[in-house]
């Protein structure tokens, strides 16, 4: 059985952010993680560059491509602690409530960023006093 493999905008702090978490929880190796803001990063038949920057995309193990909420519930079925998570988003009401979540975030997302950004040089900023 191949990995899910996980499109995701390199470029975009938030959605790294969000992927290292996945990479901390996947200790089997389930995910494999493509950065598609990465020069020659291979996408699959029916995805280009820019859709998989502007939205959340996934190749599950059997080689669908998804997008939106159904991605993000693939990516949380493979994650042990998670799965529970990836089970219940895929329930007919809650996978809409979470794509029309989604959408708004896409929506919000360049706010969103600036204000990610802002946080982090605080953060950071803050940790370099104490010392």
């Amino acid at each position: 059985e191949s990995a899910t493999t996980v499109f995701f905008d390199g470029s975009c702090p938030l959605c790294r952010a969000e992927i290292n978490i996945y990479k901390s929880c996947d200790a089997i190796g389930a995910l494999r993680l493509v950065d598609v803001a990465a020069p020659g990063a291979e996408l699959p038949e029916g995805l280009d560059r820019e859709k998989a920057k502007a939205r959340f995309h996934v190749l599950s193990h059997d080689q669908t491509l998804l997008s939106g909420s159904p991605a993000f519930a693939e990516v949380w079925k493979q994650l042990p602690g998670w799965r529970w998570a990836g089970h219940l988003a895929t329930q007919p009401g809650i996978n809409a409530a979470l794509e029309l979540g989604y959408r708004l975030f896409l929506l919000a997302r360049p706010a969103l960023v600036r204000i990610f950004l802002v946080a982090q040089r605080v953060i950071h900023t803050s940790r370099e006093r104490v010392r």
